[in-house]
């Protein structure tokens, strides 16, 4: 494995030329544990990709988890649970990214459900346009089946994962160790990007 250093803003701007390029509606995924923040880097390429002529919907992830009911059957801290059935991907497929596909309607749901409050948020539909982008972020995105035109994943080795994890989320991290042995979520990404040090990001090549 090589690794290709890069500043976190020519970072946005080769992703953002990248996504730019793409014909009709993009769908993008930002994947990667909290640590590895791919929620910063979503809402970075925001203002370059509307610089670059291209309409930008953001969407995370974790506005489409399932109820707590669902979630918490088998306890808060169960990373089992947190892997498998955490995410209401059903919900994103039909709501957020089936829409997407060519010929496809472009209404989509930008949330649907609060897990702060558990309850659906009622969020109106929003219109992607025929060369707009989707980007969402989320953790353990790939490898479902959801439909991305391009997936980014932000990886974080095991000992920077556990160093940047919070105590009170240690639990998940037999999660990602599972993600990444049953996965394998750098093989199934487009774009890999090292993030141990977050101020000094690096592409992995070949």
């Amino acid at each position: 494995m090589q690794l290709r250093p890069i500043t976190h803003e020519a970072l946005v701007e080769e992703l953002a030329d990248r996504v730019a390029g793409a014909p009709g509606r993009t769908r993008v995924a930002l994947d990667g544990a909290p640590a590895a923040r791919p929620e910063a880097l979503a809402d970075a390429l925001v203002g370059p990709l509307r610089l670059r002529g291209r309409e930008v919907v953001r969407v995370s992830a974790s506005d489409f988890l399932r109820p707590a009911s669902l979630r918490f059957e088998y306890g808060r801290t169960n990373p089992d649970a947190f892997y498998e059935d955490w995410l209401d991907q059903g919900a994103l497929a039909r709501e957020v990214l089936g829409p997407l596909e060519p010929g496809g309607s472009g209404k989509i749901l930008p949330t649907l459900w609060n897990s702060a409050t558990d309850r659906a948020t009622r969020a109106p539909y929003v219109t992607v346009p025929q060369h707009g982008v989707l980007i969402m972020d989320g953790v353990l995105l790939l490898g479902r089946g959801l439909p991305f035109d391009l997936a980014v994943h932000l990886w974080l080795t095991p000992g920077a994962l556990a160093r940047r994890t919070p105590e009170d989320r240690r639990w998940t991290l037999p999660a990602y160790a599972r993600y990444e042995e049953e996965t394998g979520p750098r093989e199934l990404a487009d774009v890999v990007v090292r993030v141990d040090d977050p101020r000094h990001p690096a592409i992995v090549v070949g």
